[in-house]
């Protein structure tokens, strides 16, 4: 039988994402979402979260859609009341509230999920699987796509707390940091911010591993034309490419056969696996590295950017 979810924030990435996966799944059936913008046809909706948990004690999940910087008191409420949560990437606006989230779930027994869905992208697994035992050299980043193509109108997304380019860039982060066997640290960063945004529009960064491997990363807002997400390991034992953001994995150019559920269905079958199990899933190392980058980075004024 289905678990009772409740969403809380019906946006973009709600409609297009995760209504549609939790459609899709046997282990949750939508109950009730939290909106002030309004909810779902045919789902009952709240104006809150303290409306949601006052009427609604039979839902033991909830799945948080809103932006990082709202997000943290929402989380923080749910768990208190004994709920299960899933935090939508980032999973916080700072390192520091996610590590405060988690040990509140400890403390009350129940799951945390802070979700990377391109690590379920249907490559990856298989090229985690190809680099466990490998010699990696260099590992080459470009994440670069049109922002006003993806992200239309969300201004929240150029405010303080809102990642500008990392956004999407930390799927990139997050992807290397499944895949390679070795933790990397960032060495040098470039940061470009448009001169009426608080958040980067491009970033290029560097990062060090063991025996001499680097990894470059290049992420851009401004990119006209094809999009390209792609990932490039080369290794003494050949080269690895994912590309189309994961989905797509060629191992020394041959093309090879991927599955898997989907990027949003894999992560409520995995929250679904945490629930049964009792445990949590809360991995702050791409978001760490996020960090690390305005820590560490130069910062670039560049032309003002208008939607």
């Amino acid at each position: 039988m289905s678990e009772p979810i409740a969403l809380l924030g019906i946006g973009k990435i709600a409609r297009d994402q995760h209504i549609p996966a939790i459609a899709a799944s046997h282990a949750f059936a939508l109950a009730a979402t939290v909106s002030r913008s309004g909810g779902v046809d045919g789902v009952e909706n709240h104006d809150n979260i303290a409306g949601l948990l006052t009427a609604r004690p039979d839902i033991r999940a909830v799945s948080l859609c809103m932006p990082p910087v709202p997000r943290f008191d929402i989380a923080m409420a749910a768990l208190a009341a004994g709920k299960h949560v899933m935090l939508e990437k980032p999973p916080g606006a700072t390192v520091s509230e996610v590590l405060k989230l988690e040990r509140l779930a400890r403390a009350k027994g129940v799951t945390l999920f802070a979700t990377w869905h391109s690590r379920h992208a249907a490559g990856v697994a298989q090229a985690r699987a190809y680099l466990r035992d490998a010699q990696i050299k260099h590992v080459q980043i470009d994440w670069k796509e049109d922002v006003r193509r993806w992200h239309p109108g969300q201004d929240w997304i150029w405010q303080a707390g809102g990642l500008g380019v990392f956004d999407p860039g930390i799927n990139a982060l997050s992807i290397m940091t499944e895949i390679l066997p070795n933790p990397v640290h960032l060495t040098a960063a470039t940061l470009a911010f448009p001169e009426n945004r608080d958040t980067p529009i491009a970033a290029d960064l560097a990062f060090a591993g063991p025996a001499g491997m680097r990894v470059d990363a290049v992420f851009d807002w401004r990119q006209e034309g094809p999009q390209s997400w792609n990932i490039t390991v080369d290794t003494t034992q050949g080269q690895l490419r994912l590309t189309d953001g994961g989905a797509t994995l060629h191992i020394d150019g041959m093309a090879q056969k991927t599955d898997g559920l989907g990027e949003y269905p894999g992560l409520y079958h995995r929250f679904a696996e945490l629930i049964e199990a009792g445990q949590s899933d809360v991995d702050v190392s791409p978001l760490q590295h996020v960090a690390d980058a305005f820590l560490l980075g130069r910062r670039d004024v560049v032309e003002a950017f208008e939607d």
